[in-house]
């Protein structure tokens, strides 16, 4: 038995401030979270996760939040059933020149 593929959706990412955070970004069509990591020694984009079920009010209440990697933790991370993850990439694309 095939099972299909399921399109991963390319969602466009905001430099945010915090020290775990690198980027967030959200697509309300297949209402999903997008979290882009970073190093804690230096500072540099690391692995990109996928949150799905993350409703739009989900993503009001994170891009308000006054800490990013605090709200996360507590509302999010908290919560692998309410929002299952993927790992769309462990490191991302070198840039190029």
């Amino acid at each position: 038995m095939n099972t299909p593929a399921v399109e991963t959706p390319v969602i466009a990412m905001d430099a945010v401030e915090s020290s775990q955070i690198h980027s967030i970004g959200y697509d309300a069509a297949t209402c999903t979270l997008a979290v882009r990591f970073k190093n804690r020694t230096t500072g540099a984009p690391t692995s990109l996760y996928h949150y799905s079920q993350f409703t739009a009010e989900n993503w009001e209440a994170f891009r308000g939040a006054e800490s990013f990697g605090s709200h996360f933790g507590k509302y999010i991370k908290a919560f692998p059933l309410r929002f299952p993850y993927v790992c769309i990439e462990k490191m991302p694309a070198p840039v190029a020149e």
